[in-house]
């Protein structure tokens, strides 16, 4: 029988890269130098989740999770390198944060429905937040590394239950037109500064229109575009 590996096992695997005589490209690496592995990791996992539902093959999937572990556990021996933390203590805190956000399993609180559970894990994030010092304020937590239509959407949800949307549902059409008869105004002009400015408020716009709709634009552009290119490269488009 082939031999299996384990998590610890692969620990030392990526301990052995970063030790002297091990990888040089992995003895390199840092905290910073690995930061787009990881955005191209997740795009890619979110890919091969994409082609399981297409094709129920879940090796991809398999794969990629694989490499979101990999890039996890790089991070982990790094930091203990520097003498920050392990990856003990990376399993250690998150399990600790299932049980405590998880009440209705582990504990005593009920939750009926989805929302129940949905609505205890918001209120226990939002008292670990308290007294946070890397947390500027709850607007400025959402990072900035974030896909910019999610990210919008995220801020727009937060600041209308922090302070409440200033405009109405009904309004949207009305700024829609008005943004569109903005756009058209400057349409074959030489102000690109402006074009820019009103391309970014009707984006915001429609990022207002989603949250209020409970809809994900994130991922509904990345489905079309997917599906857009299968028309170009049909001839169909």
């Amino acid at each position: 029988m082939d031999r299996r590996h384990t998590f610890t096992g692969f620990v030392e695997i990526i301990k052995a890269l970063r030790a002297e005589g091990g990888c040089p490209w992995d003895r390199e690496q840092t905290h910073d130098s690995l930061r787009p592995c990881m955005t191209e990791e997740a795009a890619e996992l979110l890919a091969a989740i994409r082609i399981y539902n297409q094709t129920g093959n879940a090796e991809n999937m398999r794969e990629e999770l694989g490499d979101i572990l990999l890039q996890a556990v790089m991070h982990s021996v790094i930091a203990q390198e520097e003498g920050l933390f392990t990856i003990d203590d990376v399993i250690e805190e998150v399990s600790r944060k299932m049980i405590r956000r998880h009440p209705h399993v582990f504990g005593e609180m009920e939750a009926e429905n989805s929302q129940q559970a949905l609505g205890n894990w918001e209120e226990i994030k939002r008292q670990e937040k308290i007294g946070k010092s890397w947390i500027q304020s709850p607007l400025r937590e959402i990072p900035e590394e974030l896909p910019s239509l999610a990210r919008a959407c995220k801020v727009i949800k937060k600041a209308d239950k922090l302070y409440g949307l200033p405009e109405k549902e009904d309004s949207f059409w009305e700024r829609a037109e008005k943004g569109l008869s903005e756009m058209r105004k400057v349409e074959g002009s030489n102000q690109k500064k402006v074009q820019e400015e009103k391309l970014a408020e009707m984006l915001w716009l429609l990022a207002e229109f989603a949250y209020r709709k409970g809809l994900a634009p994130e991922q509904l552009l990345s489905d079309l575009t997917a599906e857009k290119v299968e028309l170009f490269e049909s001839g169909e488009e």
